[in-house]
Formats: structure tokens, C-alpha cells, sequence
């Protein structure tokens, strides 16, 4: 199954080919699904994950200060100092084993410290937070081949996922009128906007003349 799956892969960056049979809000649910599945021992090397709607999320983490800059660099040079003190030990004396990794661990602290201050001091105080980035999908959808897709929707839907096919045109609703409704004419004291029609004005309705009444006998 690895060397199908590998195969499947392409070279270079394409889009993902197959039908739709699934779409969830979390990829913890897709996952799920097709955790689902490969239980049932479906061929899970022909469905694959698109994430969609991809959004960058920056989650700020803290506020950045010197003393906790200061502090950053005091444990990240620290753990480097231990990191060559190790090494420094190795070719050492017995006696002196631990000798060089004390000394070591101070240089870096120390360095650690120094070069922190100078970077964040060199920033300005454009940048005063910490920050971690990461793309998110609004959605991800499942696709499928073709000819395996219909026993894939089979499967998912005894996990009562949210399954449907290729998204296309909906129904209008029962009663909808089939053609919207036209415009009244708009009212003739009033100037037509840019872009309406102009409707030529309504003449009142003409009253024919009655002929005038005879003597009263």
C-alpha cells in the first residue's frame, strides 16, 4: 500500500482530482473519516484531504519587555553552553569531566543574554509581542475517485457524516415566482436615476363631450 500511495503522489504541485463525498468543519473530523475508512478496509490511497477557504491565523502569545528578552536569551544560551560543554568534556581528563560544562553554560548564558537585548533593541519597538503563525482551513473536503466514490459516501454515512456529492445548482423553492417582478413606473414628477428607463409620460384619460340638454317643455 506504501508503494501505491507514494506513486500516487505527484512531482510537482497539481490540483487534487475526484469526486466530493464529504465535508467537514475541523480537520480532526476528516481525519476521523478517513480513519473510519481505512477500519473498514477501504482504499483509503484514493481519497484525499483538500483544505479550503486558507487563511493565515497569528495568535499573539505574550507582550515582550528586556527583562523577559533578557531572560529568553539567558536559557536559550544556557541549554547552547550545556550543548558544547558536553562536547568539551569528552575530550577532557577524567578529573576534569565536569569542569569545562560549567564555565561553558555561563559563556552562553551570558552571550545568550547579550545578543537578545541587542536584537530586540535593534527593532525599534515595532514588534513589542510574541507571536506564533499558522495556516488554517475554513473547511476541509474529502475527495475520491471516481469509480470508488459511491461506496465511500456508503461507508461515511454510518458515521453520520456530512456526505453529498459535486456542489451544483440549488432548487428554487416550491411557490417561488419564475420571473421576478417588474418595476412600477416610477411617478413622473420625479427625475429618472442613471441607468433606468425612461417611460414617456401617461396622458389623462380623455372625456368625450356630452351635447347639451334641450328645453324643459
Amino acid at each position: 500500500m506504501t508503494m501505491n500511495r507514494t506513486s500516487r503522489v505527484p512531482g510537482v504541485p497539481t490540483l487534487p482530482q475526484g469526486e466530493q463525498i464529504a465535508r467537514y468543519p475541523t480537520y480532526l473530523e476528516a481525519q476521523r473519516a478517513v480513519d473510519h475508512l481505512s477500519d473498514k478496509e477501504f482504499p483509503v490511497q484514493h481519497v484525499t484531504i483538500v483544505g479550503t477557504d486558507l487563511q493565515m491565523v497569528e495568535r499573539v502569545t505574550g507582550r515582550l519587555s528586556y527583562p523577559r528578552v533578557a531572560l529568553a536569551g539567558l536559557a536559550s544560551g544556557a541549554w547552547f553552553g550545556l550543548f558544547v560543554g558536553v562536547l568539551l568534556s569528552l575530550f577532557a581528563s577524567p578529573e576534569d569531566t565536569v569542569l569545562p560544562i560549567l564555565p561553558a553554560i555561563a559563556i552562553g548564558a551570558a552571550f545568550g543574554i547579550l545578543f537578545s537585548v541587542i536584537s530586540y533593541a535593534l527593532t525599534g519597538g515595532k514588534r513589542d509581542f510574541t507571536s506564533s503563525s499558522q495556516i488554517v482551513a475554513s473547511q476541509y473536503a474529502l475527495l475520491c475517485a471516481s469509480e470508488h466514490a459511491h461506496q465511500a459516501r456508503g461507508l461515511l454515512g454510518e458515521i453520520g457524516g456530512t456526505v453529498g456529492g459535486l456542489g451544483g445548482a440549488r432548487p428554487a423553492p416550491v411557490g417561488a415566482p419564475s420571473h421576478p417582478p417588474v418595476a412600477p413606473h416610477p411617478p413622473q414628477d420625479v427625475p429618472p436615476q442613471p441607468g433606468e428607463p425612461v417611460y414617456p409620460p401617461q396622458q389623462p384619460p380623455t372625456v368625450p363631450p356630452q351635447p347639451p340638454a334641450g328645453p324643459q317643455s
